[in-house]
């Protein structure tokens, strides 16, 4: 085994230098502190490997992103979503047999338990979806108790992944004032949401094949994406071993931040402000430029990805395609293409590597559907929900998991005597 040297205070130590199976490199600190009596400072984790884990694989640098091994694109092209969460959560892609058990499982836990209704009636109407979907998945516990084994564990699983786009669904009735629409077992998954979201009762939504395909892909692409912060978060808060629904709720609510599920939001209301002020894209990306300025461009760059972010490439052809098959002739997505045109011929741009990630097509494309700005990042929160099951489960399987606990560097005051409040 390789290993890496540090020198510190004069005093060489060496630690075990770990290799990926695609080559990476990680330098395992474990026993650090112990040896050391000093930590490692890493704001953001941005340089810290938290766990090992056999989901998902990036590379920035070459703008790859693989499910269990298979290529995004190739995914993308192929599958369905109800495919990709088995293979995440399961290890592998499922046979004819496992898929039909599979998706009918999934289809006969949709319902959610009419109590429920009841928790949805307590929120006022402007109550954003995300603060809704949290709290009705995290109430989840209530209904079916923590699972001790693998059978148990897995029903859980199922009926997550059943009543999530119910409860997701009649979130935005709620929203609207709306009566709920009950789930239909003839439908897809990515098609039943829609009917639940858009019909109303006694008048079926029609739902085209343009349509339900551009909800499965976009469920596709937001299916894992290794260990961002809403992952992390699961895999935190299932360290001390909460249950399933728990995780996921604090998963929801770390998705929901404007810096990470958030994003695709922005992005349009950017789009929709340059359009209102006559759509001089060339101005903003100059502005964007502009170090004076505080104006960024919503949609470029990634924390990850130095290279196209490989799900950009895929929704900027789809929205090409898809589009113009739904009638929809969107000025949003041809201020979209100029905007991105303009930046990737400017130096500025390309010296930064700073290119459209998914957000940038991602928010067009649910606009497109029909889908409000506020429900977009519950949209996202669907997609993500196999990729944050298969890391609780593969934390939970794991038996070298230990609860987590980062360090700090202490920056306060230090030892002072304590004065009575007659005395300050």
């Amino acid at each position: 085994m390789s290993t890496a040297k540090l020198i510190l205070e004069g005093k060489e130590y060496d630690f075990p230098v770990l290799i990926g199976s695609e080559g990476e490199l990680g330098v395992d600190v474990t026993g650090l502190r112990a040896r050391t009596k000093a930590i490692t400072y890493d704001p953001g984790y941005a340089n810290t490997g938290s766990c090992k884990s056999a989901v998902t694989y990036i590379d920035g640098e070459e703008g790859i992103l693989r499910y269990r091994g298979y290529p995004i694109e190739e995914m993308a092209e192929s599958s369905t979503f109800i495919e990709v969460a088995y293979l995440l959560i399961y290890g592998q892609l499922p046979n004819l047999r496992e898929l039909e058990a599979f998706q009918d499982q999934l289809t006969h836990h949709s319902l959610i338990h009419e109590d429920m209704k009841k928790f949805f009636e307590g929120y006022p109407r402007g109550a954003h979806p995300m603060t809704i979907l949290s709290s009705m998945v995290a109430s989840l516990e209530a209904y079916y108790p923590d699972a001790a084994n693998g059978e148990d564990i897995n029903l859980n699983i199922i009926r997550l992944l059943a009543k999530a786009k119910t409860i997701a669904a009649f979130t935005y009735k709620k929203s609207i004032g709306q009566p709920y629409v009950y789930p239909r077992n003839d439908l897809s998954y990515p098609a039943d949401f829609l009917h639940m979201m858009f019909a109303v009762p006694a008048e079926p939504f029609p739902i085209s094949p343009s349509l339900e395909n551009a909800l499965n892909l976009l469920l596709v692409l937001h299916a894992d994406h290794e260990q961002n912060c809403s992952t992390s978060t699961v895999r935190m808060v299932g360290s001390s071993q909460a249950n399933l629904f728990a995780a996921i709720s604090a998963g929801i609510s770390a998705l929901s931040g404007p810096l990470h599920g958030g994003a695709n939001q922005q992005v349009i209301q950017m789009l929709d402000m340059i359009l209102k002020d006559g759509g001089n894209y060339q101005k903003y990306v100059d502005m964007a430029k502009d170090k004076k300025s505080d104006f960024r461009l919503m949609g470029f760059g990634h924390r990850v990805y130095k290279n196209f972010d490989p799900r950009a490439k895929i929704l900027k052809k789809v929205a090409d395609r898809i589009l113009p098959e739904m009638g929809i002739r969107d000025p949003l997505l041809e201020l979209a293409k100029h905007l991105e045109s303009a930046a990737l011929k400017d130096a500025y741009f390309i010296e930064r590597k700073l290119y459209p990630n998914v957000d940038f097509y991602s928010g067009i494309l649910y606009r497109a559907m029909g889908i409000p700005t506020n429900m977009f990042t519950v949209m996202f929160a669907l997609g993500r929900l196999p990729g944050w099951i298969a890391h609780w489960l593969e934390m939970r399987n794991d038996p070298t998991t230990r609860i987590h606990r980062p360090r700090q560097i202490y920056t306060g005051q230090v030892k002072r005597p304590f004065v009575s409040v007659d005395q300050r």
